[in-house]
């Protein structure tokens, strides 16, 4: 009795030696492998002050057990983000190269105008009148143009404005940008609903013809001094290429990519917001370079076409020297426009100086 007493006890003492060794095992296992990983770093820390690539390799990929956020939403728990280091080195290339397209746009317009001048009629106006533009037409114009003028000016401050902090100093250069980014975001809007309206008033205008191959051809006769002339539709193809390429393709996609840095409260990504931003500033920057062209042919580079669309009205010789065709369909009454008689007498005196040489 006395035996099986004492061999239940030696089993138990053996049973608790053998756990207990265990238990110490594991303890100095673990102890030197957080001493191996402590003493690693330690060592790296002397020899490479300040390196935890690892560490932020880690990080970087989304492996790090401690990458954790209390905020919940789309990419909360992103602690480094790898593109936001493409981005930020590409959107210097980005509007420089933009940037220098609107610079060799207005250098090529004002050596284009310093050549060739103000283009007139070679002819006296008739005092005939043409409709050219309806109420609804000029409104869209206005308020598309103004509205992209706008946003064309505080875009341009708010990705190039930090070249003047030199010049207007820090103060007052806060106030210009705090100005133009609340413009930019107020105005949008109205330039987004603008947008589609003018589309749908002008694009029946604007299909392709097979006419506009010969104004191609010779570019309009605006490479020649004597003007030659290429008859053409209401609207003549550098008209179209403008209308298909600025109005229809650059700022569609401005609309497009605004909205998405407008509302991030859409749930879209970092990455998302990063690659609208590269694609709006493209655009803008390219599209302010087009808009050049037009707006010089619109107001110092072609006599009559600012008064046409400020008043609405062309005089005939107008009309046929620059755009024989559809003068030949209004005269005919196959165009939507037509001649009209009871124009006030101001309006007729401003349209005949307006494009006399």
């Amino acid at each position: 009795m006395r035996a099986n007493h004492s061999m239940r006890w030696l089993m138990q003492f053996f049973v608790l030696l053998c756990a207990a060794a265990l238990l110490q095992f594991a303890q100095r296992a673990l102890a030197a492998d957080t001493t191996g990983g402590a003493a690693e770093q330690t060592q790296r820390q002397v020899t490479q002050p300040g390196n935890n690539a690892p560490f932020w390799r880690d990080v970087r990929r989304g492996e790090n057990p401690y990458q954790t956020t209390q905020v919940r939403g789309v990419e909360t728990n992103v602690l480094v983000q790898s593109e936001g280091q493409t981005w930020r080195l590409l959107r210097p290339w980005a509007y420089s190269l933009g940037g220098l397209c609107i610079v060799l746009a207005l250098l090529g317009l004002a050596g284009y105008y310093l050549w060739r001048g103000s283009i007139a009629v070679h002819h006296q106006p008739t005092g005939r009148l043409i409709r050219r533009f309806s109420k609804l037409d000029r409104f869209a114009h206005w308020t598309m143009g103004i509205s992209f003028v706008t946003l064309g000016v505080t875009g341009l401050i708010i990705t190039f404005g930090k070249y003047l902090v030199p010049i207007l100093g820090h103060t007052l250069f806060s106030w210009l940008a705090i100005v133009a980014k609340n413009l930019h975001n107020f105005v949008a809007p109205v330039f987004f609903f603008a947008l589609p309206l003018f589309i749908l008033l002008f694009i029946r205008d604007n299909l392709p013809k097979w006419h506009d191959v010969q104004w191609v051809k010779v570019f309009g006769g605006m490479l020649s001094k004597s003007g030659e002339h290429v008859p053409s539709g209401r609207f003549n193809a550098g008209e179209k290429a403008l209308f298909w390429g600025l109005v229809c393709t650059l700022s569609v996609v401005l609309c497009i990519s605004g909205v998405i840095l407008l509302f991030p409260n859409f749930d879209q990504g970092r990455f998302t917001m990063q690659s609208a931003n590269i694609v709006h500033m493209i655009c803008a920057l390219l599209a302010i370079a087009m808009a050049c062209f037009h707006m010089y042919l619109g107001t110092v580079g072609m006599k009559g076409a600012y008064r046409a669309m400020r008043t609405g009205y062309v005089d005939e010789t107008w009309a046929k020297e620059h755009h024989e065709i559809w003068y030949e369909e209004v005269k005919a009454g196959a165009s939507r426009q037509h001649f009209e008689d009871n124009v006030p007498a101001d309006i007729k005196m401003q349209v005949a100086r307006s494009i006399k040489a």
